[in-house]
């Protein structure tokens, strides 16, 4: 991920994808530590971008507890609990209008910078777990059918009761913050200010205190002190009573506290300047302060006493424990920077953190910015290799690397969500710009599988990424995306955590009745799913976990999603069907749990009505709510159960005080509702009643009852249905092809889930699919498609490898070095393992576990070691081996080698760097068998291979301080054949042109060859070649018994390669990449001797070129008189020792491989007797980490 993080201020890393780092999470009010994750601003800073008139108040975020301010115009206000109401108000200086900020319900999923599948239908499968009955009347358990089509507006004016209060004395104000206590309380309090943008600070205060439900306020000044400047407010989450107000640090850093909702203070003084504040959500009088010098305090009186707990701390990357994963209610998890600039995970008790009471859960050093810790889960990031890598801990337990598909190489990553135990993920893959694929996770949020591609991404003023993904509240498993396709972005749905996306069905009419003609899949419903900061943005979306079948957006009817002909919809089936309701954007207002829908216009100019619906938005009353038209700046709807009363935030004019309007809504009704005023409803997504594994019947006021509802009931009933195959998606390593099966992707290898297995154990075994997290659904198909435990096999030890912690090849004289033990398959706990570290001194450890940690080993001497690992159980042995030099760095080096050589003849090896003047040179190459290496001067070596079989090379060059290696490996064979291999154009759309991607398509390759011609495996090897075009050499090999009889001549190799032509003249041989990519294979060129290995970067292969005695002449004639001239030909003519051998040129364009005639080529036995010199052509990139790349040939199983 560029960081990890939650969606929301920067890019989201998993460490710290904010702003470039690399984990990401989305920006949702509340749901960081350490302060907002949205942008915010020091105290006393300017805001970055001007404000916009009016403004409206949505409800605060679901489950979250309050943490510090919610940005301001890009400032702090603050984080709202459930039940509480607040609410933030800017004017632009020198204009009428003002500026709203307020949290809003619902979620849209953004990432931290530091958050799928293509749709899979239009629909659910339709069963009898739950259908649509004929008839007028609903029966209970049924599914609604709204015959209205059509809005009404009734346009007879009608009168609210109201009240209007002036905030007199404070005209000039131009910045207010709001906080309504609820939980039964009439206390509203105002903080009011005077921000001058000349000078960047505030000027002036004033503090108001409602006891009355906003009818009249009091002006608390004097209380706080005639001359203290206030800066913020701040309340408890868990106790509305206790208020805590900010003292602007450029006069006086103070606290102001009060422990009876604002009606007294106490001063307090700071010594230090808060820049933001994190309450407990559990403990009401503990408190984090972050400064503004980087250092976090902690305070258990409610900011009477504060405790210095750690100096260096990144901004937001501080947060309390999550109860029930963490057994210290007062742990504190953080990110502190070292003196050298590094990052590293800290945990400590907040009265005691002290060096040696500090933990350090997470091993090593971290990406900067990249903690996230977020419900169950702790999330980082680590940087090797020039690749970010995410890991992640459930409940607290050990860090495991985040799984993705092996191929998403993503470029950022946001953590969106991790609710109900399973983490949603947007990942930039390495071929995406502007779009983010949706992953979700399995509980341990470790397997990552794809659930919607291509999800629309933008980016906020403060330059944090938004994800186009809106959680739909009050329904689980209900999402809304906004998704690209061939440059047009399309709204999708699901209502099962995105393993089914369908788009949205067009309202059947518009708002005056008439007909609407849009036909899917061609015309389409689609919503703008931005929830910004500024309310006055386009892109309104709303819904309350009390109403959970009313859905609030503004969008429009077409192909695409369009900026423009913008109109209000409403759903109040939870999305199967939809009705306009404005023409214009509106903000709504949910008051009496959705029983009443307040709209109000947004325009820049004064008004004096408001519109009203108390049957979901069928029909609408146009009211007044004050006699003279207002400059709306904000609303503010009561908390608790029944939010009846409304507060309309504005002024009069750009020099008026601000006006505080009290609508009242209880005179509206003239009783409550009684239990025959409602009639259920089914959730149900196009006629399928079974949502998430369960029905869900819900009690709804009947649309033509005009009473109070009061308290919230929930669903009425929940009845869980039998498990289909609908309600289970794809596991990790299988994708879902056109009919519908789970099948593994052609990366993973299903037996590989066993390799951590010991003899005696079980482990599980995926039968390709995994239920989706929370689906209640029993019985059915669930024993079918659930893992099934199965007993470890018992397997040799295979795939051994021992690497140093931090991948390098060198080691510091006198420093300890860590070195890794990786055994990929093996019975782990009865394996003996021995290492000898190459000085004298060797280890040996009973198991792998308990060199989990590493070995850790000190060198006293410089030079190079072979250290050795060699591990033996029951079934078998394996053994690796690294060689390590003491003292010297590493860089890069590329060896280039032909694929293939015929036996007992010379093959040249050159070592090719970069860059190429760095000094004196010492080269140590290791081939074949040798336990001693040959050591050179010279970058080029020439040997034979004795016999047939797979030979590994590996050159490591010296420089001064610096060691670089390559490794390479070699087919050695008395005669062979090899041919050009080429590709649809499609596949390059999909090459990421890295080795792992190279070998995994070239053993597809030569599957695919082996079921087309029917020629046995052992006769055919593969190789992709690197760079684009994507290409690939196809090596006819011999192929002997292990007698020695049987053994292929010439002839049965030229009639091998005449049908493998045949088969790929006749487009017979393909594969299938991935769900709907065929991939077509074709022949080139026939060739019987080996081509030459280039560099990476090269986008052709090697191809022999025999050229005539003349030309060679030449060609040494004109090099032999120009070379003092031509600094590369002499750079060329030492590197190969003034011989004068053949050359071997790389084409770079297929027209000049065509004009070669097959007539042309020799046959393998005029070519090996020639001695063939490999030159090389173009650049070498740089490779940031020294490590043996093995890279070509990409061979397989030959």
């Amino acid at each position: 991920m560029g960081k990890v993080g939650a969606a929301g201020g920067s890019p989201a890393r998993l460490s710290a994808l904010l702003a470039g780092a690399g984990l990401l999470v989305l920006c949702v009010p509340g749901a960081c530590g350490g302060g907002s994750c949205c942008p915010q601003l020091p105290p006393g800073s300017a805001p970055r971008w001007a404000p916009t008139p009016g403004g409206f108040l949505r409800p605060g975020p679901r489950g979250r507890a309050a943490a510090t301010p919610l940005p301001l115009l890009g400032r702090p206000l603050f984080a709202v609990a459930p039940g509480d109401r607040a609410l933030s108000l800017e004017r632009a200086p020198g204009t009428g209008a003002s500026e709203a900020v307020a949290p809003r319900s619902g979620r849209r999923r953004r990432s931290e910078a530091g958050p799928g599948k293509a749709e899979r239908g239009e629909g659910a499968s339709r069963s009898p777990r739950g259908v649509l009955r004929d008839g007028g009347q609903q029966e209970p358990g049924t599914l609604e059918r709204d015959p209205d089509k059509a809005t009404r507006f009734r346009m007879e004016e009608l009168r609210l009761t109201s009240t209007t209060f002036a905030l007199t004395g404070d005209s000039a104000h131009n910045q207010a913050m709001v906080h309504w206590s609820g939980h039964n309380s009439s206390v509203i309090l105002i903080l009011t200010k005077l921000y001058d943008y000349n000078l960047g600070s505030i000027t002036e205060s004033s503090l108001w205190r409602s006891t009355d439900y906003g009818t009249t306020y009091e002006k608390l000044n004097d209380k706080v002190g005639l001359k203290t400047i206030l800066s913020y407010l701040y309340v408890c989450p868990t106790n509305k009573r206790k208020i805590m107000l900010l003292t602007d640090p450029e006069i006086e850093s103070s606290l102001l506290i009060s422990s009876d909702e604002g009606a007294t203070y106490q001063k307090y003084r700071l010594n230090f300047y808060i820049q933001s504040l994190l309450f407990h959500p559990k403990q009401e009088d503990w408190i984090l302060a972050y400064s503004q010098d980087q250092k976090l305090y902690s305070s258990a009186e409610f900011g009477r006493r504060w405790q210095l707990i750690q100096e260096g701390v990144v901004p937001n990357r501080f947060y309390w424990s999550v109860m029930g994963s963490n057994k210290e209610p007062d742990l504190v998890h953080l990110e502190a920077r070292t003196v050298d600039g590094h990052s590293q995970y800290l945990t400590c008790r907040m009265q005691n953190c002290t060096e040696a009471n500090r933990n350090k859960p997470f091993p090593g050093y971290i990406d900067p910015d990249s903690l996230i810790v977020q419900d169950d889960y702790v999330f980082v990031q680590l940087t090797s290799g020039g690749r970010p890598h995410y890991y992640v801990s459930y409940r607290r337990n050990a860090f495991a690397q985040m799984k993705l598909p092996k191929y998403a190489l993503p470029k950022d990553m946001h953590v969106i969500s991790t609710d109900e135990n399973q983490v949603f993920a947007a990942v930039q893959e390495w071929n995406q710009n502007d779009t983010y694929n949706l992953y979700i996770s399995d509980t341990r949020g470790v397997y990552f599988t794809l659930a919607l591609e291509n999800v629309q991404s933008s980016r906020g003023p403060e330059g944090n990424i938004m994800i186009d993904l809106y959680e739909v509240a009050g329904i689980k498993g209900m999402f809304l995306a906004n998704k690209k396709i061939d440059n047009q972005v399309k709204t999708f749905i699901t209502y099962n955590k995105g393993r089914d996306w369908r788009l949205l069905q067009a309202p059947d009419t518009d708002l005056r009745g008439d007909p609407v003609h849009c036909l899917l899949p061609y015309c389409s419903l689609h919503l703008h799913l931005k929830v910004s900061e500024n309310p006055y943005t386009s892109g309104i979306i709303a819904s309350r976990d009390t109403a959970p079948s009313i859905i609030v957006a503004s969008g429009n009817i077409g192909s695409e999603l369009s900026d423009s002909d913008i109109s209000m919809f409403v759903s109040s089936d939870a999305g199967n069907t939809w009705r306009q309701i404005f023409e214009e954007e509106h903000s709504v207002l949910y008051l009496d749990q959705g029983g009443v829908l307040v709209a109000m216009k947004h325009t820049s100019l004064p008004i004096r009505h408001l519109w009203l619906s108390f049957d979901e938005g069928r029909s609408w009353s146009k009211y007044s709510f004050t006699s003279i038209p207002l400059f709306v700046d904000g609303v503010l709807g009561e908390p608790g159960e029944e939010t009846l009363i409304m507060t309309v935030f504005g002024h009069f004019s750009h020099r008026s005080e601000w006006q505080l309007v009290k609508v009242d809504y209880k005179s509206i009704f003239d009783r409550r509702c009684a239990e025959e005023d409602y009639r259920p409803w089914q959730l149900h997504s196009q006629g399928e009643a079974c949502i998430m594994g369960a029905k869900r019947i819900y009690k709804k006021r009947k649309s033509e009852r005009k009473c109070m509802q009061g308290k919230y009931a929930g669903a009425m009933e929940s009845e869980p249905c039998v498990c289909t195959e609908a309600d289970f998606d794809c596991d990790y390593g299988y994708e879902r092809h056109s009919n519908g099966q789970c099948l593994p992707a052609f990366w993973f290898n299903p037996s590989s889930l066993s390799k951590d297995c010991s003899l005696g154990q079980s482990y599980l075994n995926s039968t390709g699919y995994r239920k989706v997290v929370s689906n209640n659904c029993t019985d059915g198909v669930r024993e079918q498609y659930t893992a099934k435990p199965q007993k470890c096999p018992g397997k040799a030890p295979r795939g051994l490898r021992i690497v140093t912690a931090d991948g390098k090849l060198t080691a510091e004289q006198g420093h300890n070095v860590t070195l890794m033990v990786q055994l990929e398959e093996g019975d782990v706990q009865r394996t003996l393992i021995q290492v000898d570290f190459g000085d004298g001194i060797a280890v040996s450890y009973v198991n792998l576990s308990s060199m989990e940690d590493g070995i850790k080993h000190v060198y006293h001497n410089v030079g190079i070691f072979r250290v050795t690992v060699q591990v033996d159980n029951s079934l078998g042995s394996d053994s690796a081996v690294l060689y390590l030099h003491v003292t010297c760095p590493l860089e890069h080096v590329h060896l280039s080698l032909p694929f293939v050589t015929t036996k007992n003849k010379e093959v040249n090896a050159t070592a090719v760097l970069w860059p190429s003047q760095v000094g004196t040179l010492t080269y140590v190459w290791w081939y074949g068998n040798n336990t001693e290496p040959l050591i050179t001067l010279e970058g080029s070596i020439s040997f034979k291979f004795t016999s047939e079989g797979m030979n590994t090379i590996t050159v490591q060059v010296s420089a001064g301080n610096a060691i670089l290696q390559d490794t390479k490996t070699i087919a050695v064979y008395e005669e062979f054949r090899s041919l050009r291999l080429s590709f649809s154009p499609n596949l390059d759309d999909y090459n990421p042109d890295i080795p792992e991607w190279r070998r995994d398509i070239s053993r597809v390759i030569k599957k695919s060859l082996v079921e087309a011609t029917g020629i046995p495996s052992q006769h055919i090897l593969v190789a992709v070649l690197p760079g684009l075009p994507t290409a690939a050499e196809l090596f006819v090999l011999p192929f002997q018994d292990p007698t020695g009889e049987n053994k292929q001549s010439a002839e049965d190799l030229e009639q091998i390669s005449e049908l493998l032509i045949h088969k790929l003249n006749q487009n017979s041989v393909h594969f299938e990449l991935k769900p709907g990519v065929q991939i077509l294979v074709h022949a080139a060129h026939l060739t019987a001797a080996p081509l030459v290995d280039l560099t990476p970067t090269h986008s052709g292969s090697a191809m022999l070129m025999l050229l005539s005695v003349v030309f060679v002449g030449l060609a040494v004639f004109v090099i032999y008189k120009f070379k003092r001239k031509i600094p590369g030909i002499n750079v060329y003519a030492q590197m190969q020792n003034e011989k004068e051998r053949e050359m071997v040129s790389r084409v770079s364009h297929p027209e000049s491989r065509a004009h070669i005639p097959q007539t042309e080529l020799r046959r393998p036995g005029q070519l090996i007797d020639e001695k063939v010199e490999c030159q090389l052509i173009g650049s070498i990139s740089i490779v940031a980490e020294n490590q043996s790349t093995k890279e070509i040939p990409t061979y397989v199983n030959v």
